[in-house]
């Protein structure tokens, strides 16, 4: 009789053991599934479930007297009419440009300053003053733009703080009109934003310098290096794909400029500086009732907005070895 032998697995190569199927490890693992579900129906619901609207682009929709769904699925089919209507108007040049100015400029002012802002906080020894400037620097993102717009219009007013400081420091001879003047609307909209939103953005940067190991900068105090040299070779390396990861998140955005604060700061003087997609999308959407107009040039941006993040996205992964996804 033929003894049987047992067969080990060679020392050193994992077992040849069957992977569980897909759905016994969903079985496993039901309890996380059912975590993630109320997120996954909510972002299905208010995320997904909207998109249908965008074959509002594609048709000459016209409210009436039906219900919505009748007047929408029987509208007349035009395809790509609306959009060829938008780059050919003459609107389209000067709203790409106010547009593209006001994200790029925001985006070289805003984008460094919470790293700035950060690395400063972070040399702060004092922790009570830690505290008071995160606080003072974070508070404006919680005031909302109708506040905000209306502290930035008097401050800069004839009469107005900023004006008055210049008088007396003998700068100006006589008071600026700065919400007049289109050709300051995009600096002032530029450092309106960075002012708003840097101390928020700062903490993020923040959390990512204390997680870094403090035996990293024992060893670089024990090599000599100042605080400016620790910074740079110690902080800075390890802020990277911090920086990498919002940079792309902020190409992603380089078309939205933004609609509360260009809204709320704009007039007539200055609409040739101030029109950006967003406002032009609700005159002409809302406010004259061209809802597939409108349509058609929100999916523009969002098309455009996509293709920004997949190029980027693309690049970093090539270059830095770093990306979304």
């Amino acid at each position: 009789m033929e003894a049987s032998i047992e067969r080990r697995p060679t020392p050193g190569k994992a077992a040849d053991t069957p992977r569980p199927s897909k759905w016994k490890r969903m079985k496993q693992q039901k309890y996380l599934y059912l975590m993630i579900l109320p997120a996954f129906l909510c972002t299905l619901v208010f995320a997904y479930g909207p998109m249908f609207g965008l074959y509002m682009s594609f048709i000459s929709y016209s409210p009436g007297g039906g219900s919505f769904f009748s007047q929408f699925f029987h509208s007349k089919f035009v395809g790509m009419e609306w959009f060829d209507y938008f780059f050919t108007n003459g609107d389209f040049y000067l709203v790409m440009r106010n547009t593209l100015a006001q994200s790029l400029l925001s985006l070289l002012i805003g984008f460094p300053a919470p790293i700035l802002l950060a690395l400063m906080i972070n040399e702060v020894s004092r922790g009570w003053f830690k505290r008071l400037v995160q606080t003072v620097s974070y508070l404006p993102h919680f005031i909302s733009w109708v506040i905000a717009a209306n502290i930035i219009v008097t401050m800069l007013a004839s009469q107005g703080a900023i004006n008055e400081l210049l008088l007396s420091l003998h700068l100006i001879e006589k008071p600026i009109t700065f919400l007049q003047n289109g050709h300051m609307f995009w600096g002032i909209i530029a450092l309106s934003n960075t002012w708003k939103d840097m101390g928020f953005n700062a903490i993020i940067y923040l959390a990512a310098i204390a997680s870094i190991n403090p035996e990293l900068y024992e060893a670089a105090r024990v090599d000599g290096a100042s605080r400016w040299r620790q910074t740079w070779n110690v902080t800075l390396p390890a802020l990277r794909p911090t920086i990498v990861i919002l940079s792309i998140l902020a190409v992603g955005n380089v078309l939205n400029a933004g609609f509360d604060q260009q809204y709320l700061l704009q007039n007539t003087t200055v609409l040739q500086y101030s029109d950006v997609i967003d406002t032009y999308t609700y005159r002409y959407g809302l406010q004259n009732g061209m809802f597939s107009y409108g349509a058609a040039v929100g999916l523009f941006k969002s098309v455009v907005a996509f293709a920004l993040v997949m190029l980027v996205n693309a690049w970093s992964r090539r270059v830095n070895q770093q990306s979304l996804y």
